[in-house]
């Protein structure tokens, strides 16, 4: 992708839809506006329709953008995620083109599935970069919710978690209560990857699964060091729709392959090559022959 060009295309569409299950008790706290005796300290994210228990998508992006930045090891933290006495740096570029320490959004592999903002100053390149990836909500499957409406724990679909902080100076206790989504309780979630550029996708998708299986052995939600938001997500059919299904529903336009945990490198080729447009993907392929054929004749010459 040349960093002057500046526009996106949409090629098409990566729809990733599965289940994902609480394998021990999770917590994704809401504001609380009052303070009432005997109330919850720290209550769960709501639906204000269902009233039923849910996790935003903004809560999964963010954690599975965390990790992949974490394990960027090459990208400098350059923006104070916190505050002035208590920052906390992580890494976002502030424009589209390479410098400053920074690859620039649209070769970086966290902001370029992710996004990233420009800051309020800086250089005259500083542009944001909306994500590539999307993250819907996630609520609960019908037979979660038809078991946790049956719960009788005093509170509607969810349980009490009580706890104790003990100074370790004074010995006194700090009880609190906790309100969290039981283990075993399954969220339907979709994510959506907008395809922009071919040369990219295998690697954007690469990126994720490997986000997803670290998220897999850390925690999603508050309270992870204490047990809480242990969670496995099961993908189902990935489903491939290029712009043309979404003009005339063409099948010829789509196609579904295994879900993004089973997927392989050279599957992961194979979709972004299916995207490709006809030309560019004559191209790739003549240059791949060109390649081969050079590196044939260097071994006859030697």
């Amino acid at each position: 992708m040349a960093e002057h060009a500046m526009a996106r295309k949409l090629l098409g569409k990566i729809e990733l839809i599965g289940t994902l299950e609480c394998l021990s008790g999770l917590h994704i706290g809401a504001s609380k506006e009052n303070i009432e005796i005997g109330a919850l300290d720290s209550p769960v994210m709501r639906d204000p329709v269902t009233d039923a228990p849910y996790i935003p998508g903004s809560s999964l992006k963010g954690k599975l953008r965390a990790l992949l930045e974490k394990v960027s090891l090459e990208l400098q933290p350059n923006r104070n995620g916190g505050t002035r006495s208590n920052p906390v740096m992580r890494h976002e570029c502030d424009g589209w083109s390479t410098g400053d320490g920074q690859p620039g959004a649209p070769h970086c592999p966290v902001c370029r599935l992710f996004g990233s903002t420009k800051r309020s100053e800086g250089s005259r390149d500083a542009k944001n970069y909306p994500a590539r990836l999307k993250v819907r909500d996630l609520h609960l499957t019908d037979a979660s919710r038809a078991q946790l409406a049956a719960l009788d724990t005093g509170l509607h679909m969810t349980e009490w978690k009580f706890e104790n902080s003990i100074d370790r100076i004074t010995s006194a206790a700090n009880p609190r209560n906790l309100e969290r989504v039981p283990k075993g309780a399954e969220f339907t979630f979709a994510m959506v990857y907008d395809v922009e550029d071919p040369d990219t996708v295998k690697e954007d998708l690469q990126n994720l699964k490997l986000a997803v299986q670290i998220l897999q052995a850390d925690s999603l939600g508050g309270h992870g060091s204490r047990g809480y938001g242990w969670v496995e997500l099961r993908f189902g059919q990935t489903r491939a729709r290029k712009v043309d299904w979404y003009r005339t529903r063409d099948e010829a336009a789509q196609k579904e392959v295994e879900g993004l945990d089973a997927l392989n490198d050279e599957q992961f080729d194979e979709l972004a090559k299916w995207f490709a447009p006809e030309e560019s993907a004559r191209d790739v392929q003549a240059s791949s022959s060109s390649s081969s054929s050079g590196g044939n004749n260097s071994e006859e010459a030697a």
